[in-house]
């Protein structure tokens, strides 16, 4: 067989790196449940009628076809799921007689995107989403809780330095419709293209939607207003424009911004920044996004807010709330780098040693003994001479041998990085914390820029 070629977009860890990965998703589950967030996993394809109804990325969604379909025949009519909030306002319709709302769910799952690969881009990758929805009206406390449940996650995370950068739809339309504009959301749909055009360029394309100089200027004196507090409130205020609509949005984000200000939060920094907008159509207050500083290339890898209408069924309107952290995008980046791994390829912690063959028995029985006490073990393959079998545990990164008793001694373990030998028992002895499972390491880890500006996606 010929040496497989890589397919690029569908990233694959080794053991190390996995284990990195799955440190990050024990770490998000836990903060998840603490706050009350039930799992959810949805199956991968959907009909292709709800993969396509918001029309953003009808280009990208992968269809499923049978290898030996007829000519003609076409795709199945579905196709795998490019996000987890179209499955989850799918499954919301259908269970919605078995839910209790409001419903807080978390999803962990893959996902499958055909984009262009780049570095944070993929074709297969992992999203981890929490969202709240409930029946008919979901109060704005909501905002508040997703996002501060999200920055708790997030906080601790073996990564650099993460900036959530939060706004207000309500804000930005009440701001555009004060100042006049005809059409706020296609003003919106402009400033979101801030980051991507130089000044001249926003203020070209404002125009084409009939603002004169002094209307763009104020669009783009509100998108220059970052602050880590709730003074945003007065540098608006001070350009002028007033609207019922933006009063809220004002209020709202303050309250929010409030909020995650009483938050400890561990590597992690929260700015009121009025130039996120967000793309899409269906967010209709809140919005965040969220920037890896070093790597704000990446863009946003963890992004969401406030939607009125995730789901409605003719009946009854399912409003929702909710973040999506792209899980691939933030740690395939860090670990092709180098700036993220853990310190072995395998879960073991003690390797016990072979005398000879006949002894595999007595061997097998020592392991299964501190495996019984939640103690990661192998035996050794072969009955080697020691020194050998001590070299293979060191290249599996394994830090304990075990060395079964001969005659009337006692059992003994080795530390083979200190050199350290005592006997043990193996219903008695137990490694250090550390050494019990594989611990993460950022051996380069990069220096934060003082980039502020952020990115988007």
């Amino acid at each position: 067989m010929a040496r497989p070629t890589p397919l690029s977009g569908f990233p694959e860890l080794l053991p190390a790196d996995r284990f990195a990965e799955q440190h990050v998703l024990d770490h998000l589950r836990r903060t998840f449940e603490l706050h009350g967030f039930a799992p959810v996993e949805t199956r991968a394809v959907e009909p292709m009628d709800q993969l396509l109804r918001k029309g953003e990325i009808d280009k990208e969604v992968y269809v499923l076809r049978r290898l030996q379909a007829a000519e003609g025949e076409g795709d199945a009519g579905i196709g795998l799921h490019f996000d987890l909030t179209v499955p989850f306002a799918r499954y919301v319709l259908e269970h919605a007689g078995k839910l209790e709302f409001p419903f807080r769910r978390y999803q962990i799952q893959k996902v499958w995107r055909g984009e262009r690969p780049q570095e944070g881009r993929f074709r297969e990758f992992t999203q981890a989403d929490i969202d709240v929805v409930a029946k008919d009206e979901l109060p704005f406390h909501f905002d508040v809780e997703i996002a501060t449940v999200m920055a708790e996650a997030l906080s601790g995370l073996p990564v650099p330095p993460l900036r959530i950068q939060v706004n207000n739809r309500k804000l930005l339309e009440g701001f555009y419709r004060g100042l006049g504009a005809a059409d706020p959301a296609a003003v919106m749909r402009v400033m979101d293209k801030i980051d991507k055009l130089p000044a001249d360029g926003v203020r070209d394309l404002l125009a084409k939607e009939d603002l004169d100089e002094e209307q763009a200027g104020k669009c783009l004196a509100l998108a220059g207003i970052r602050t880590s507090d709730a003074s945003f409130v007065d540098q608006v205020r001070a350009l002028g424009v007033d609207d019922p609509l933006l009063d809220e949005g004002l209020q709202e984000l303050a309250q929010l911004v409030e909020a995650l200000a009483a938050v400890e939060l561990d590597g992690v920094t929260v700015t009121a920044d009025l130039r996120i907008a967000r793309g899409l159509d269906y967010y209709t207050g809140s919005v965040f996004e969220t920037v890896l500083e070093g790597f704000e290339s990446l863009g946003s890898i963890c992004s969401g807010g406030r939607y009125e209408k995730l789901a409605d069924d003719g009946r009854n309107v399912y409003p929702g709330v909710g973040i999506s952290l792209g899980v691939t995008r933030l740690l395939v980046p860090l670990i092709s780098r180098g700036h993220l791994t853990t310190s072995r390829a395998v879960p073991s912690a003690v390797l016990v040693a072979l005398v000879d063959e006949e002894s595999r028995p007595l061997s097998n029985a020592i392991a299964q003994r501190l495996r019984a006490r939640g103690v990661p073990t192998e035996v050794a393959a072969a009955p080697q001479k020691f020194g050998k079998q001590i070299r293979y545990a060191e290249r599996r990164g394994i830090p304990y041998v075990w060395f079964p008793a001969t005659g009337d001694g006692a059992d003994q373990v080795k530390d083979i990085r200190s050199g350290d030998q005592a006997d043990a028992d193996p219903d008695v002895w137990t490694p250090p914390a550390d050494d019990l499972r594989p611990a993460v390491v950022t051996p380069n880890a990069p220096t934060p820029t003082n980039d502020t500006r952020g990115a988007t996606s």
